[in-house]
């Protein structure tokens, strides 16, 4: 069995319109209309520049649903992590995040530079810059053993705004 990528995930959320909003104005997502006939309470999303037929998929339950108890009571998906082309995409991603009140931490990983989320039902995901394989260093890859502060300004600076991520690990070279 050959899996290469994740094609889409499917959350439930309590409002499918408050969390479309969300997925589309702060991270770009865009709806897809493959919704069935006759069936409600559920949206598709597609990421900026995704092949995907589409890489979200929403599902409503409720006003009255509690919150996800994942990792905290019960066994269950912790976050998703989504990956951006470039550092500058990062950074405008944090900004976005920020201004939306749903920016709760980010990290250096060494091979990885991420943000943390959270959408309006409180469920977390990550956005990602890879490192790509012929930038890693031995300062990078034995930082993979810690979690450091992310400094965007500084990783700019090191591995310029627009270099493409993951070229060699997660995009072919």
């Amino acid at each position: 069995m050959g899996i290469h990528r994740l094609n889409h995930a499917v959350l439930f959320v309590r409002d499918v319109e408050r969390s479309v909003a969300f997925y589309r104005d702060v991270l770009g997502f865009q709806p897809v209309p493959m919704t069935p006939d006759g069936f409600t309470g559920a949206a598709f999303l597609q990421a900026p520049g995704s092949t995907n037929d589409h890489d979200l998929g929403l599902f409503e339950i409720g006003a009255a649903a509690g919150p996800s108890e994942a990792g905290r009571r019960t066994v269950g998906l912790y976050h998703l992590a989504w990956e951006v082309d470039t550092l500058d995409e990062l950074a405008v991603t944090a900004q976005r995040l920020t201004s939306a009140g749903a920016l709760v931490g980010s990290s250096d990983h060494g091979t990885t530079k991420s943000l943390y989320g959270r959408d309006p039902d409180g469920l977390e995901f990550e956005i990602v810059w890879l490192v790509p394989a012929d930038r890693l260093d031995a300062a990078a890859l034995a930082a993979r053993t810690r979690i450091g502060r992310l400094d965007l300004a500084r990783e700019r600076q090191r591995y310029g705004g627009q270099t493409r991520g993951g070229v060699g690990i997660s995009v072919p070279a």
